[in-house]
């Protein structure tokens, strides 16, 4: 027989023979073993886990059109090329407009908008109905559906016309003999007031027209009709002076000042300028809390075939990944030459970092925790173990063993326990990390291959260490003393 197969031999009988005492040391160490495996999968698998969670509190990093450029959707798509395409969690365009609804006298907040990455980048979003599916169909935040007595299922008619300042150039330069102008204004409310009119052979206004059908009837509406209101600009060269050469419509103060305006940044254009005007149909009542809920939300096809024109003003990416890794996102973005500007939302990104780092703390304070308590267990029942062997030890020693080869045995009896322990827990962690996952994130956990052997290493030299004070008073016997029975 050689001295392994021996020396396994003596480890396994000594274990044998003393089954309760090294199944509590055993259970000790597969216990610790179980947390340690657990644990650091859910250490490591937090991040992920964590990240996914946080998007659910919105965007993260913003992308505007740098100063003097524009973002069109085209853009947008180069730019969204830059980032890992494990890392985008989603990417919701947007473009803001005011629409008017000039059946109601009101003016909304629009905003053109891709639904399917909404429902990415702010799944906190609840929706009354359902999100918009198809062409003509609008999403209402819940103030104004209140405000204006609309529910899921009902038509809202919208209108759109360029406000005055869309184009490039000074208003001025279109005021031509023989120009034909229009332009808008907000009015009461901020409802758009748009005024179109023709100008003479001296450049003098020949002939207005005021559309101010969004103003309330009785006393804004009527300056499109009112004839000693309307009789003031005829003749007259722009640009206009308030309360100099125009007064107001008594009652309408603010909708007059409006339409001087319209007339002294309108512009010229081919016809008399007509509102664009929609009909669509509400699929749901939008309610957030905040902000949101005063405007309406459609598609970014149904707003461009509204405005013909292919513009954004903002986009916002929600990215899984760590604040560094944002940063690094955000200079790659910066520096491409593309026009645009990414910014990171500070309030969720450091909010995400905070949170992660002391929640992994709290995962190696516990685990750490767990892994000194099971050494004190292993190293009291390792005690008792040579209390009960003291006279084996000293009748061995006295018979010429070594201290070299107690220290072996008692070593190798601790290290066979953790090679077990740690199998055992390995295997325990995993489904321990699994179900935590689960019943926390609504997630499963990935598998780490090297877990296996690390979580075994580990609590061999965990076991290992346990026994070193153990074999101390263990090499530290008097056989001569022990044979005398004191």
């Amino acid at each position: 027989m050689t001295k392994r197969r021996m020396f396994l031999r003596m480890v396994t009988a000594s274990l044998l023979r003393r089954r309760s005492r090294m199944l509590i040391a055993l259970l000790s160490i597969g216990i610790g073993a179980t947390i340690l495996a657990g644990m650091v999968t859910v250490y490591y698998d937090v991040p992920r886990q964590m990240r996914a969670q946080m998007r659910s509190y919105g965007a993260n990093m913003l992308l505007m059109p740098s100063e003097g450029e524009t973002l069109d959707s085209e853009t947008l798509e180069s730019v969204l090329q830059m980032l890992p395409g494990d890392a985008l969690v989603g990417a919701s365009p947007y473009r803001y407009v005011r629409l008017d609804m000039t059946s109601r006298q009101q003016s909304f907040t629009t905003a053109g908008t891709d639904f399917a990455e909404v429902q990415k980048t702010s799944p906190y979003f609840s929706v009354e109905g359902r999100y918009p599916e198809a062409p003509r169909e609008i999403l209402v935040g819940r103030e104004i559906a209140e405000t204006i007595g609309v529910r899921e299922g009902s038509d809202m008619e919208l209108t759109w016309q360029p406000a005055a300042g869309e184009t490039d150039g000074k208003a001025s330069d279109s005021w031509t003999p023989g120009a034909k102008l229009s332009g808008g204004a907000k009015g009461f409310g901020d409802a758009m007031v748009y005024v179109a009119a023709t100008l003479d052979d001296a450049a003098r206004i020949q002939e207005i027209q005021i559309d101010a059908s969004t103003q309330t009837p009785e006393y804004g509406g009527r300056t499109s009709e009112d004839a000693l209101f309307l009789k003031q600009f005829i003749g007259k060269s722009l640009p206009l002076k308030m309360n100099e050469e125009i007064d107001a419509l008594s009652g309408a103060t603010v909708t007059s000042n409006a339409v001087v305006e319209a007339l002294n940044t309108s512009r010229a254009a081919d016809t008399f300028a007509q509102p664009r005007t929609t009909r669509y149909m509400v699929t749901g009542i939008l309610v957030t809390g905040g902000e949101e809920e005063g405007y309406v939300f459609m598609s970014a096809e149904d707003l461009q075939a509204l405005t013909g024109e292919d513009r954004l003003d903002v986009a916002e990416l929600s990215v899984s990944a760590d604040e560094q890794q944002l940063n690094g996102y955000a200079e790659l973005i910066n520096g491409s030459g593309e026009g645009v500007t990414a910014r990171l939302v500070k309030r969720v990104t450091k909010s995400e970092t905070a949170v992660l780092g002391k929640l992994q703390a709290l995962v190696f304070l516990v685990t750490v925790v767990v892994l000194i308590l099971t050494m004190i267990c292993v190293s009291t029942t390792m005690m008792a173990v040579v209390s009960e062997r003291r006279r084996e030890i000293g009748l061995r020693k006295a018979l010429g063993a070594s201290d070299s080869s107690i220290r072996g045995e008692f070593l190798g009896e601790g290290v066979f326990l953790g090679l077990l322990g740690g199998a055992l827990g390995a295997v325990l962690g995993f489904i321990f990390a699994q179900v935590v996952s689960v019943n926390v994130f609504n997630s499963s956990i990935t598998f780490q291959p090297l877990l296996l052997p690390a979580t075994v290493l580990v609590s061999m030299i965990i076991a290992a260490a346990s026994c070193l004070m153990p074999i101390k008073r263990a090499v530290a016997i008097d056989p001569a003393i022990v044979l005398k029975g004191e």
